[in-house]
Parts: structure tokens; sequence; C-alpha cells
């Protein structure tokens, strides 16, 4: 729903993006990202354009936004510090969660940094959160639906584990995408987060 929202508020200012470009560029990546994807193709965005794009994701998530199928117990039923880590503002995640009505499963633990270009600095939310949650890097298990999101992951010395279940990989490959990204496993219900014994770590069972 956000990528299609940049793709409208774009599109108002003349500049064309398809949804599945935008998807392929931006998803998973923070507003600067794109300020800086334009700027660095001499095309200026308007200043207004955050607090548009903000209102749009804002007006869409009221409208459609719901919590994946299960994930309410699976977050129920982990005996492990968990958290949120995001690349997003502060308070679309925190709307976010609680539209959906996950935010008590978080408590004050949904935590946020601001994102970068490089796979390093996309790494910084991810370091971040493991460090106020005391937790090594090497024993941090990641959840994430983007490529940008498992390189950030993997950058940060952490095991990855691929979502596909959104319906932004409707019509694409994501377990060929997440797994190229170099996630340590993929899966597509939250039904099925916990690895059967048979699943082998590259995603494949």
């Amino acid at each position: 729903m956000s990528c299609r929202c940049l793709s409208d508020v774009l599109a108002s200012y003349g500049i064309e993006l398809g949804l599945d470009q935008a998807l392929d560029l931006f998803l998973g990546r923070s507003t600067t990202a794109v300020f800086e994807h334009y700027q660095a193709l001499g095309q200026a965005i308007p200043e207004q354009f955050s607090g548009e794009l903000r209102a749009g994701v804002r007006a869409a998530f009221l409208s459609a936004l719901r919590p994946i199928d299960g994930v309410g117990v699976v977050l129920e039923g982990l005996q492990i510090p968990h958290c949120v880590a995001s690349s997003s503002d502060i308070e679309r995640v925190s709307f976010s969660l609680a539209l959906t009505g996950l935010a008590p499963h978080f408590g004050r633990t949904a935590l946020y940094v601001a994102n970068g270009g490089t796979r390093q600095a996309r790494a910084r939310p991810l370091l971040f959160a493991s460090e106020r949650m005391r937790a090594e890097p090497r024993r941090t298990l990641v959840i994430e639906d983007s490529v940008s999101g498992v390189q950030a992951a993997k950058a940060a010395g952490m095991t990855a584990w691929g979502f596909v279940g959104g319906s932004h990989y409707r019509s694409r490959d994501g377990q060929a995408m997440l797994l190229a990204a170099g996630a340590d496993r993929v899966f597509a219900r939250m039904a099925d987060f916990w690895p059967h014994e048979a699943e082998q770590p590259d995603g494949r069972a």
C-alpha cells in the first residue's frame, strides 16, 4: 500500500514510477532514500512530498491495513524478547501496530532508527535494536519481507528469515528474490513460522 501511495504522489509531480518499480526500488526503505534517488537523477521533489505521502499512506492504512493471518498467534507463542526495528518513521510504525491490534505484543520495544542508502547503513536499525534488546547480532533472528531488509540483516551479522505472505508478492517470485538476497529461510504463512524438521536451511522443503 505504501509503495502504491508513493507512485501516486510522485505522479502528481509528473514523475512516473510504476508499482513494480516502486517495490523494486523502495520497498523496506525510507523516504530519505526516495529523495536521494531522484536527486541523483537530477529530479527535484517538492518539500511537501513527505507530508503528502504520509497523509496518503495513513488514509490507505485506515481503509485497508490488516494484520497478516496468524501473526498474533506467533507473537503470543514467542518465549524470547522481541521487538520491531524499522526504517520507517516512528509515527507510521506506532500507527500501524495500533491499527492492526499488534501494539500490545511489543509494549515499549517498538524501536526506530533512520535508515540510509547503503547496505551497511540499512543495518543500523537492526544493530540498534539488538543493542537495546541486549542481544548479540549472531544470536538475533530477523523476519523480513523485503530484499533490502534481508540484506540489512545479513550485513548486521544476523539470521534472516524471509516472509513472502504479503500482497506485494502475489505476482512476483518472492522466494527467489529473498533467497538471492541472502535469506537463510523463506516461508509464506505464519502457520509455518516454526520450521518443519524436513525443511532445508535455504528455505526449500
